[in-house]
C-alpha cells in the first residue's frame, strides 16, 4: 500500500464539473493498493499517517499531527501509485490491486482514519475521472511505502 501524503492548506475533488468534496487545512492523501496488501497493512498505513507530525509547532519546528491542528484529509484512490516504469516508456501496473480488491481495502483504510482516529475524512470517486486541486503547503510532500514500514 502506497499512501502519497501532501500537507495543503486546501484541497477539492470534481467529478463531472461537481465539486464532490473538499478540506481546508490538513493532508491530501492519494492512495494506492497493490494486489498483496490486507487489512492488517492498512491498519499499519492509517496508524503511521494519523500519527505523522508534519505540521509546524509555535516554534517553526514540525511537531503536530493532523488532530493537533484540527486538520482534514482527503482521500483519493490511486493506482498509478503502482506504476513500473522500468521497460519502455508506458508504465505497467500489473502490481497495482485489482478493482474490487483496492475499493474494499480503500474503503476499510477511509473508515479506520474516521472511526478508529476521529478524523475528518472526505474521499474521492473510487474509479471516476476526478480532477484533484491542492494549495501544497510548504510543499511538504510524504510518501509512505508498507514495503517500507514493513523493514523496521
Amino acid at each position: 500500500m502506497r499512501f502519497l501524503i501532501q500537507r495543503v492548506t486546501e484541497a477539492s475533488v470534481t467529478v463531472d464539473g461537481d465539486e464532490i468534496a473538499r478540506i481546508g487545512r490538513g493532508f491530501l492523501v492519494l492512495l494506492g493498493v497493490c494486489d498483496t496488501d490486507t487489512e492488517a497493512i492498512a491498519d499499519a498505513m492509517v496508524k503511521k499517517l494519523a500519527g505523522l507530525r508534519i505540521f509546524e509547532d509555535a516554534e517553526g519546528k514540525t511537531n503536530l499531527s493532523l488532530a493537533d491542528v484540527g486538520g482534514e484529509v482527503l482521500v483519493v484512490s490511486q493506482f498509478t501509485l503502482y506504476a513500473d516504469c522500468r521497460h519502455g516508456n508506458r508504465p505497467s501496473f500489473i502490481k497495482a490491486g485489482s478493482p474490487d480488491a483496492a475499493e474494499r481495502l480503500y474503503g476499510y483504510a477511509v473508515r479506520r482514519l474516521r472511526e478508529g482516529y476521529g478524523l475528518t475524512v472526505h474521499t474521492g470517486s473510487f474509479g471516476a475521472d476526478m480532477k484533484v486541486r491542492l494549495l501544497n503547503d510548504g510543499p511538504f510532500t510524504v510518501l509512505l511505502d508498507s514495503d517500507e514500514l514493513a523493514k523496521r
